[in-house]
């Protein structure tokens, strides 16, 4: 099996002898839950490598999972709380003191403007911390404001949305039976270097290999000849944001031909066949960008397939067709005969299944039960879209945001118009984020509370089990105890939960207070247990302790939707291809942006490591050598990308791998500022790519920011200009 040291050059690796100790760990930095083996001395950190053994990755890991080490041992890491005592200044602060600071002016904000007056936002690393998650839901509930914002509505909220609407619950998510389909089908999606995103799937260059090597083909359609399409059967090129386009044309192809068998049960299918009329290949092949003859041979080779699978991810669900798309991707399965069975998608069996428990606690999902105050967007699942939460601190009012709480996240660097948003931080009365660093936002919060670090608290993929290509479970314990001047994540947000319900009063702040003690009371591990205990394989934590490198519950299983009625043609989607048709008589932007994603990044951190930065400049402004040469630029100068929202300036690097008409530059960059702590990532701080991103235009249907596809112009960098916002 591959080793850390087989899989990539930057393994952390010295000698060990028998006396060194070793832990079976689960990664807990990305979506791919690779396993892991840490060995320690002392209270260092001096190998990590892939676990053969695990029962997922089998040995498999990236860069990112050596970095650990970086992570745990570095300097920059926040290990106690900080208050800012002026601009870009923090000194520390007692945790008592602290976390009573946050709860009384929290409770004060509200007592003067209302419940609504304090926001909350939580990142992606969120979804890698269970315990975390359980907490959140208490501090929300004590707090009762309105405004909740995460990264899901960045980038998985139509997948939601679509669940919710066709199977009633957000929560019941189709996954590819990747390890026995035969024809893989990927759009806007990059898995090869994500290893899959709501699709667990380590080592997925090893996967397509054996899907090539059992008689299977993979076809990947993305604006970018991406490193997944490298190990392809197939590649073609497609303008961004009409991937909705491309499926209706696919599905009318079906339909024309006769192609279709969709499993009983399935409703709706004549007014889909209907809806899709309008779609044939010829007429959408012009501005899809790929040939009506290639539309067609897609569409005959997916319904030939004796299984088969649409991977559609990012790519298509960050621009103003998300939700749309992604009801066409669960069309295309359903009317195939692809959804529930082998070789197909499937809804996973994990030992936490994630939709009963929504069902148990109600939060199968919801759409428009109300609005974001400003700018009346619906919200779903009692979160508001992020693109909202700079016009509710800006705009005056009843409601007004007046305070925010954030939680591993830097919306600052990872959303629309992030200057923007940075500038309304600046307005708020008091800010308190959770964060292991100083970065681009917290240097705004007026407290910074940073919880414990990877590696000394325990994990469990509550998530991740629930998306994965294999029925597995995994429990992880610490590799190192906690400081005692430490705090776990979810203590710390129980701690806010007590104070702010002992400053709050009346009955919410009585509420408040027991649910922090009976958080603590409970404690996670309690919680976990129990869940593990009702879940549908009445496992046990101790029955996972016993097994380190992780149990097998087997293959995905077909038939999970044996009885249930599916329409596929609801309104909420049908009637949005009348806005998709209009698309094909509006003028084509001479040249748009898309993000690109790296085996060395995350998102918008993990950028303070030396060993992912090094190396060549990843920052660079991928273009055609065709547009490249119609605007008189040369590789290697920087140049100029401009439109009504802002302006950046970028190396340029002229590339066939992108498509004409398309430039590329990568996600989560533009590091610095005053106040921010991250001496790496100060040295090579990259371009905020979301500078020129404009936060006012969203997919109306799911409320989701357009990331992908962005009009901008590209010209020589005029001497002495400067970048606006990045």
């Amino acid at each position: 099996m591959p080793t850390a040291e087989a899989t990539h050059p930057d393994a952390t690796h010295r000698d060990t002898t028998d006396r060194d100790p070793t832990h079976c760990i689960t990664c807990p930095l990305c979506e791919a839950t690779c396993g892991l083996r840490v060995t320690t001395r002392g209270d260092q950190v001096i190998d990590i490598r892939g676990d053969p053994e695990d029962v997922l990755s089998l040995g498999y890991l990236c860069p990112k999972g050596v970095a650990l080490a970086d992570l745990h041992h570095d300097p920059d890491r926040l290990r106690q709380p900080m208050r800012r005592v002026a601009p870009g200044r923090f000194e520390p602060i007692g945790w008592d003191e602290a976390i009573a600071l946050a709860g009384r002016r929290l409770a004060q904000v509200q007592a003067a403007h209302g419940p609504d007056a304090v926001a909350i936002y939580f990142g992606n690393p969120t979804a890698h911390g269970w315990a975390e998650l359980l907490a959140l839901a208490l501090l929300h509930r004590g707090l009762g404001t309105r405004n909740l914002f995460s990264s899901g509505s960045v980038d998985a909220r139509p997948r939601q949305l679509v669940s919710w609407v066709l199977y009633g619950n957000q929560a019941r998510l189709p996954i590819p039976d990747l390890d026995r389909t035969s024809f893989l089908l990927v759009l806007g999606a990059n898995p090869v270097v994500s290893n899959g995103s709501i699709m667990t799937a380590p080592d997925m260059r090893r996967r397509l290999a054996s899907l090539r090597a059992r008689g299977g083909r993979v076809v990947v359609v993305d604006p970018r000849r991406t490193e997944t399409a490298a190990v392809a059967d197939a590649h073609h090129f497609i303008r961004p944001g009409t991937d909705a386009l491309l499926l209706a044309a696919m599905l009318h192809t079906l339909f024309s031909e006769g192609l279709t068998r969709p499993r009983p049960g399935t409703t709706g299918v004549d007014t889909l066949a209907r809806a899709v009329a309008d779609f044939p290949p010829d007429r959408v092949a012009g501005r899809v960008g790929i040939s009506a003859e290639d539309i067609i041979a897609l569409a005959r080779a997916f319904a030939a397939a004796p299984g088969a699978v649409c991977y559609a991810r990012l790519g298509t669900c960050v621009h103003p067709f998300g939700a749309t798309t992604t009801w066409l991707v669960d069309a295309l399965h359903h009317v195939t005969g692809n959804f529930d069975r082998v070789g197909g998608v499937m809804f996973p069996s994990p030992a936490i299944d994630l939709a009963a428990l929504a069902e148990r606690v109600g939060q199968r999902g919801s759409r428009d039960t109300f609005r974001s105050r400003v700018r009346g967007t619906p919200e779903f699942n009692g979160e508001l879209p992020c693109t909202e939460l700079a016009p509710e601190i800006e705009t005056p009012g009843v409601g007004q945001v007046r305070a925010l709480v954030t939680h591993a996240g830097n919306p600052v660097l990872s959303l629309p118009n992030g200057p923007r948003l940075e500038r309304a931080l600046g307005r708020l009365d008091f800010m308190v984020s959770i964060d292991i660093y100083l970065n681009e936002t917290t240097r705004h919060a007026d407290l910074v509370l940073p919880p414990s670090s990877h590696l000394e608290r325990d994990h469990f993929s509550l998530l991740f089990h629930a998306m994965s290509v294999r029925n597995t479970v995994r429990y992880s314990e610490p590799v190192f105890d906690k400081p005692a001047t430490a705090r776990h994540g979810w203590e710390i947000i129980l701690g806010l939960v007590e104070a702010h319900g002992r400053h709050a009063g009346g009955v919410r702040g009585l509420l408040g207070r027991l649910q922090g003690r009976l958080g603590r009371a409970l404690r996670p591990r309690r919680v976990l247990d129990l869940l593990l205990r009702t879940g549908p394989r009445r496992l046990s934590l101790a029955s996972l302790k016993r097994h380190p490198h992780g149990l097998d519950l087997g293959a995905l299983e077909p038939d999970r939707l044996a009885g249930v009625t599916v329409d596929l043609a609801p309104t909420l989607f049908t009637a949005d291809l009348i806005r998709l048709d209009a698309t094909l008589a509006t003028p084509v932007a001479p040249l748009v942006l898309i993000g690109r994603r790296t085996l060395r990044s995350n998102n918008s951190w993990m950028h303070n490591s030396a060993r992912l930065v090094k190396g060549r400049d990843r920052c660079t402004l991928r273009m055609h050598p065709t547009d490249a040469a119609a605007r008189g630029l040369v590789a290697g100068e920087t140049v100029r990308v401009h439109n009504h929202v802002g302006a950046l300036e970028a190396p340029l690097e002229v590339s066939d791998e992108v498509m004409p008409g398309v430039v590329s530059l990568p996600h989560g960059w533009g590091h610095g500022g005053p106040g921010a702590r991250q001496n790496v990532a100060a040295k090579r701080p990259g371009i905020n790519v979301n500078v020129v991103v404009d936060d006012a235009i969203l997919d109306p249907v799911s409320g989701t920011g357009v990331l992908n596809g962005v009009p901008v112009e590209v010209c020589r960098r005029e001497v002495g200009a400067r970048g606006e916002g990045g």
